[in-house]
């Protein structure tokens, strides 16, 4: 009896459900934990509760039609999925777009690349409790919106870039809103940036919390600002660049310690290093086109249609049969928001893809979530999830 006494006494684990349906978790997420009071002694994560069948969808999809399905990957930077996916199929054709408009895939990306940090700066703020500041960037983010409606008719799914190009030009005015937005986004994260480094609750709440190390960070395969924080300086945009980012002027963001405030830290920077890419890009744009003349993939205008006998014929091969990349396979990268987004794609020579395999950055980074979690507190799970910015969309896929 006294044995069994005793052992009524000893503390019994308890288990914890983070998620999949929890606000904090930033999506379908979960976090299955094994609780020692307000510690996380253990930690298993779950993802795959917003799988879609992403790849699977672009096998059964003609090549132009797979560009709306990379939308649904990173819903908060739809168009540099856009980008990552079409750059890799005009790799795969050998086709080089013109000038204007790799010029304004580098102006939508680095806006995107704002937008994304605004949220998960924004929300993470508020999952530690700064109500306030996530006002700030939310006005900022809107007023970017804004201008993304007028170019593609539509907010966060934009579905813009084409296989050659893009699906429209920059509407008039388009730069005087730029500046306008640009002007207001300085004054939100400096503004932003002032309240919250000398505020003592944000940085117990951030300093030293959630660290992981540069050779941690390699071993998981990390990429992105959550490498950068570590003090890893690669970035893709540098390191292996495109569409001309070798010939901008901006500084490559590090931080020092791998936690959730060089996390932050180094998406404000990040944000004002984007607004000087797309002002320099803004003073170099040139009138143009914004799609290829390879009839491979682009239609012929309207007018020759209707006089010239072979592109009628051009225009109905790619309505009827679409576009026909030849028999081969590529791996093309472009630096997103969260880091690396690859794709990986296989042609046979027909009007499909015979695969599609997308590379998120945000795969390997929840990875390693669930030991970075172990031994904190609870309230830091919360916090460190925020700021490793985990998009259910483009974990799942």
């Amino acid at each position: 009896m006294a044995a069994e006494k005793t052992d009524a006494l000893k503390p019994k684990p308890v288990y914890l459900n983070l998620g999949p349906s929890h606000p904090t978790m930033h999506g379908t997420l979960r976090l299955f934990c094994e609780m020692d009071g307000e510690t996380i002694k253990r930690a298993a994560a779950e993802f795959g509760y917003l799988h879609r069948g992403f790849e699977k969808h672009a096998e059964n999809s003609t090549w132009t039609q797979v560009i709306p399905y990379t939308d649904r990957l990173n819903y908060v930077s739809a168009m540099m999925n856009n980008v990552g996916y079409c750059k890799a199929v005009e790799e795969l054709l050998g086709i080089e777009i013109p000038e204007r408009a790799q010029t304004i895939r580098i102006i939508v990306c680095e806006m995107n690349r704002i937008i994304d940090h605004l949220v998960c700066v924004g929300t993470n703020l508020v999952d530690i409790g700064a109500l306030t500041n996530f006002w700030y960037y939310f006005n900022a983010r809107e007023k970017f919106y804004n201008i993304i409606e007028k170019l593609c008719g539509a907010r966060l799914t934009t579905a813009y870039t084409r296989i050659g190009g893009l699906m429209r030009d920059l509407y008039p005015g388009f730069a005087d809103e730029m500046k306008a937005c640009l002007k207001d986004l300085h004054k939100a994260v400096q503004d932003v940036t002032g309240l919250l480094n000398t505020n003592k609750i944000f940085l117990n709440r951030t300093v030293g919390v959630g660290p992981i190390g540069k050779e941690d960070a390699i071993q998981h395969g990390f990429t992105g600002p959550c490498l950068r924080a570590t003090g890893v300086a690669l970035d893709l945009r540098k390191a292996q660049p495109y569409y001309g980012y070798e010939s901008y002027d901006f500084e490559l963001v590090v931080g020092e310690h791998g936690d959730c405030y060089d996390r932050i830290m180094v998406r404000f920077e990040e944000m004002r290093q984007s607004a000087r890419i797309i002002e320099q890009a803004m003073e170099r744009l040139k009138p143009g086109p914004i799609m290829t003349d390879d009839k491979r993939v682009a239609l012929p205008p309207k007018v020759e249609v209707y006089t010239n006998i072979e592109a009628l014929m051009n225009h109905f091969k790619l309505i009827y049969e679409g576009i026909r990349p030849p028999a081969g396979e590529v791996y093309s990268y472009t630096e997103a928001a969260n880091g690396e987004l690859g794709f990986y794609i296989v042609s046979d020579g027909s009007g499909t893809p015979y695969r599609v395999k997308c590379r998120p950055p945000c795969f390997p980074i929840f990875q390693a979530y669930p030991k970075m979690v172990e031994g904190k507190m609870l309230a830091d799970a919360i916090a460190i999830l925020g700021n490793l910015n985990i998009i259910a969309g483009e974990l799942d896929r």
